[in-house]
């Protein structure tokens, strides 16, 4: 995240009745939640479930999110709490943990970890996890209250740098307010962990801590000129509009919906509303929550503006700033619109961006249910969230590296405590969060094809979704219903299976009707316990070209990106890395398939042929993604100047 901001400090880390829940601080329509208070304005077509209603079964995802939760319960409350109660005025009950926790963004990770552990405490009813939340909030109740005003965090010299910013007095960097590294991003970090204790584990104190919070955030802006609060906005805020927004949903008290006007970030925002890409040479990471907001937002206003900036958005980085794997940004920031041939290093790919990017996906969904929002979620989660976890002790990296001979570096349990570790610690606990939907006509949409559980109480239905996907191209919905049902299940048919699906209700082969706006497969009638579907995939390997180099390419088999160890020592330009040499483009023609998801290349590897693996199960040592194509002739050119 704030590399630059550290350098610039000198320091020593570098390193209808509708209603709503909140989905790891993604508000998205669930119907019959009490818990909301605001009035929803505009209508969702689709819905997500519980998370006690969705199970992961066996496979990668239920192992990671087993690591996650088992890191979960290492971490010492006692030591995320340090700077809280010391800044409070507090006796201390533990040694702050080192890296960017003993850092000015102190802080940042506890709000995170009350996010997870109350997700995971929501999906399992593990108690433990319950048990995490009640105490952490309790003991920021205590801080909050000795601190007098509503504060509450952990950001060293915070009274200082908050009362000059009530005054109007800032000196604003990218990721410095008044000396503090981002000040307003930690708050966010606390802010949406009690929320997120208040809805997924009950917490109600937790929701009065935030509405104290946000009183003294309106307390401290509430002085301050339109042009001054613009100014204040240039550095970093996380979502801090998100947050009220969701305070909002939960009080029904319009001050806080007009209170997350204040973080509207008109810079980023104006352009956008326009149709415009003003993105390049911005800080991906710092705009994404703020398009979260906007779409939060919308849902409560309808407005057009808030509706036009985040889809624009979305679509502006999934078409024009992403990469194979799902993830964006070089060094953190964006580059020019389709510009990403020259911008693969050590530094590609921060694991945050895709964490947020994968919220407003979730978010758009609920607006307009779309293959293409679901085929990006499947590429990200697949290859970039999913690898982005060590599966020996699951710790996690921060940036993806994708340059020629890379290799990625991961988190140290206690001594870390990059954003990417706290946002990690979410990721690998909500994978069960966005496999299924209900459509607002009841129907029910099965995007992800992770082996699951649905039991959807309300129609007295359990789908039990059971695959060995990827590495067999199908999957298979068995259902348990109480009583013969009719229901529609919109399948969807994702943009890797060119060669089409086949189906098969009971095993015999069934024609749906596809819906051409969404290209979900639709498949209706009465269903009766007992009954299998069973979707199969025509898949085969492709490529995928930089958009501005046709001979850059990374390989694929449907979502999965391909990649080929290199070993572990360091490993660049020619020695490294093979080139293709053919005349070819069609991989077929070059490839035969082995064990598994590995590919060979045959004859056109230089200086040797290239065996090819799903990238998210490579942890260790040097890989390549991307791959340079040249004919004989135009080597013959470019070989003595090739790196």
């Amino acid at each position: 995240m704030k590399q630059n901001f550290l350098r610039a400090l000198g320091s020593s880390v570098f390193a209808l009745i509708l209603s709503f829940s909140i989905h790891a601080q993604n508000i998205v329509p669930v119907q019959g939640d009490l818990k909301i208070k605001a009035k929803v304005v505009a209508t969702p077509q689709a819905y997500a479930f519980p998370l006690n209603q969705v199970k992961l079964l066996d496979g990668p995802f239920k192992k990671a999110m087993e690591l996650d939760a088992a890191y979960l319960l290492e971490i010492e409350p006692n030591r995320l709490l340090h700077r809280f109660h010391k800044f409070a005025g507090l006796p201390t009950k533990g040694e702050i943990y080192g890296g960017w926790e003993k850092e000015t963004l102190s802080g940042h990770t506890l709000g995170h970890y009350l996010s997870a552990c109350a997700i995971h405490y929501a999906s399992t009813g593990d108690k433990r996890f319950l048990e995490r939340v009640n105490y952490l909030v309790d003991e920021l109740d205590a801080c909050q209250q000795a601190r007098k005003t509503g504060y509450v965090g952990a950001i060293p010299k915070e009274d200082s740098v908050f009362r000059l910013v009530s005054e109007g007095k800032m000196h604003v960097l990218p990721f410095s307010l008044n000396g503090a590294w981002s000040p307003w991003y930690t708050e966010h970090k606390v802010f949406a962990g009690l929320l997120d204790a208040y809805y997924f584990a009950d917490n109600t104190k937790a929701l009065a801590i935030s509405e104290r919070f946000a009183d003294w955030t309106e307390a401290i802006l509430k002085n301050l000129s339109d042009d001054q609060i613009q100014k204040m906005l240039d550095c970093e805020f996380g979502g801090m509009n998100d947050a009220l927004v969701n305070l909002y949903a939960f009080t029904n008290k319009q001050k806080y919906l007009d209170l997350s006007f204040k973080f509207e970030h008109n810079r980023i925002t104006n352009p956008l509303s326009r149709y415009e890409d003003d993105l390049y040479d911005k800080h991906s990471n710092t705009q994404i929550p703020k398009i979260i907001g906007s779409a939060r937002r919308q849902t409560f206003t309808n407005s057009n503006r808030d509706k036009t900036v985040s889809e624009f958005f979305w679509n502006t980085i999934a078409d024009n700033h992403t990469y194979a794997i799902g993830g964006n940004s070089d060094s953190e920031y964006l580059g020019k619109a389709g510009k990403m041939n020259d911008r693969l290093s050590d530094n590609t790919a921060e694991t945050c961006n895709t964490y947020n990017m994968l919220k407003l996906t979730r978010n758009l969904f609920t607006r307009e249910p779309s293959v293409k929002l679901m085929d990006y979620y499947e590429r990200a989660l697949y290859n970039h969230i999913l690898p982005s976890q060590r599966t020996s002790d699951g710790m996690m990296c921060y940036f993806t590296p994708l340059r020629k001979g890379g290799k990625k570096d991961y988190s140290d349990q206690f001594n870390s405590f990059w954003c990417c570790v706290g946002s990690g610690m979410e990721n690998h606990v909500k994978y069960n969060e966005s496999i299924y939907f209900q459509g607002a006509d009841g129907s029910l949409y099965v995007n992800l094809f992770i082996p699951s559980e649905l039991h959807w109480k309300e129609k007295g239905i359990l789908i039990r979704q059971t695959n060995q996907f990827p590495e067999e191209a199908a999957t298979e919905l068995k259902l348990e219903l109480n009583k013969p049902t009719h229901q529609t299940i919109k399948f969807r048919q994702p943009g890797w299976a060119k060669n089409g699906i086949r189906i098969f209700v009971n095993g015999k082969t069934h024609t749906p009707q596809g819906e051409s706006k969404s290209k979900f497969i639709s498949i209706s009638r009465t269903w009766h316990s007992g009954d299998v579907l069973r979707f199969e995939f025509a898949v085969s390997l492709y490529t995928e070209s930089m958009p501005d180099n046709p001979n850059r390419v990374a390989f694929l088999y449907g979502p999965i990106v391909l990649a080929a160890q290199l070993g572990k020592e360091e490993s660049k330009g020619l020695t490294g890395v093979p080139i293709l040499l053919t005349d070819k483009r069609e991989v077929t023609s070059f490839t035969k398939k082995g064990q598994g998801l590995t590919f060979e290349t045959i004859g056109v590897g230089s200086p040797s042929d290239i065996t090819l693996m799903p990238f998210n199960i490579i942890q260790e040592g040097r890989y390549n993604v991307y791959w340079d194509y040249f004919t004989p002739a135009e080597w013959d050119k470019a070989k003595d100047s090739y790196d």
